[in-house]
């Protein structure tokens, strides 16, 4: 009978020594700005507990056995904490809070010993925003907290990045979405487009409304500043019954906390045009006579006729003329002004092309989407 007392105080003994003996209970895990609820954190931390195979850990069946304090959901400072814990009669509380911060998630821990009423471990991680894998965070700080080792290529896929020059994802805001705008053409884009249709302009007025999308693409970003890739599809002259499309690509630089950004880049858009010259003297006919080369061949005169007069032949946009690729430089400056969810893109712009070019406004909206609630 001695032997087997013996021996049961040995075992004791060492489940003593191994940490078995050792009770824990987990508190409410407080969290802010993420979606997953304080019960469902509360619940992960107490499963990790266990997988470190430290402590019996109370469950929340045995939890409920005892009177919690009155302000148990609020029970996140020390002092509320060692009452919890004496009342549960364990060894540990764990507490903590999980904070959703931007595009990071910071999980800090802390452990008290309940009879001396100290704080024992502290610990923290920030990781990447990805709610889904909340649970193997916890498991990574706690594992931490404890000493213990941890895996190497699952710290490094969920840690957040703070270096300088970060991810895509870090700082990006999203301008994409639809633009309207205003624009007045000034130079041969003028007289063009103020030419009578006889003439082979379009007969109307210089003032043209835009409308169009903007596609973009961020490749650098930092905590204050991102780098893009813009891309914007616009329609101009629909009010006066005209089509002129065009694509600009354009690399864009924006600066996050004050919304302000700029960029520049090619243009292009079809247009039509012919070898021509304008018979301002009436040499060759009526004044102001335009005179493509295919017309000026073939009613006779010879090109020694066109230099006496001072004339030469020089490409001239005509709206029945040959199809060719017009190219102009873009500049753009403007202000991202937000409202919640909305975000209102405001540029003005500057387009070069040979002989003149466009000045105008351009307005656009945005709705940031809300992320998707972790099941």
């Amino acid at each position: 009978m001695k032997t087997i007392i013996r021996i049961s105080t040995i075992a004791l003994s060492l489940i003593s020594l191994t940490g078995w003996a050792q009770t824990i209970a987990v508190a409410p895990i407080k969290t802010y700005g993420v979606f997953v609820t304080e019960k469902a954190t509360t619940t992960m931390a107490r499963l990790e507990l266990v997988n470190l195979e430290t402590y019996q850990v109370m469950d929340r069946f045995d939890m409920m056995e005892v009177d919690e304090p009155d302000d148990y959901d609020s029970c996140y400072g020390k002092n509320c904490l060692i009452t919890l814990g004496k009342e549960l009669e364990v060894d540990y509380v764990l507490s903590g809070n999980i904070d959703g911060l931007g595009h990071k998630i910071v999980i800090n821990f802390k452990m008290l010993d309940v009879a001396n009423g100290t704080i024992i471990k502290t610990h923290s991680g920030e990781f990447e925003n990805q709610e889904d894998e909340l649970q193997r965070m916890i498991g990574l700080v706690l594992a931490e907290m404890h000493g213990r080792e941890t895996d190497v290529e699952l710290k490094k896929r969920l840690t957040f990045n703070n270096d300088v020059i970060t991810t895509t994802r870090i700082n990006q805001v999203r301008n994409a979405g639809p633009r309207i705008g205003v624009g007045y053409a000034y130079g041969a884009l003028n007289e063009f487009m103020m030419r009578s249709e006889e003439q082979g302009g379009y007969g109307m007025y210089p003032v043209v409304s835009l409308m169009g999308y903007q596609f973009e693409a961020q490749y650098v970003g930092t905590e204050e500043f991102s780098a893009l890739f813009e891309c914007l599809v616009n329609f101009a002259g629909l009010e006066q019954g005209k089509f002129m499309p065009s694509v600009a690509l354009m690399n864009g630089f924006r600066f996050a906390k004050q919304g302000w950004e700029i960029a520049a880049g090619p243009s292009f858009g079809p247009y039509r045009y012919y070898n021509g010259f304008f018979d301002a003297n009436g040499t060759f006919g009526e004044p102001g006579k335009f005179w493509s080369d295919r017309d000026f061949n073939y009613s006779g005169h010879s090109d020694s006729e066109l230099k006496e007069a001072g004339y030469e032949m020089k490409k001239i946009a005509h709206k029945d003329g040959y199809w060719g690729i017009n190219t102009r430089w873009v500049v753009a400056a403007g202000r991202t002004f937000q409202s919640g969810a909305l975000k209102v893109p405001v540029n003005v712009f500057y387009t070069s092309m040979r002989g003149g070019g466009m000045l105008g406004l351009n307005v656009g909206f945005n709705i940031t989407r809300s992320s998707k609630r972790v099941n």
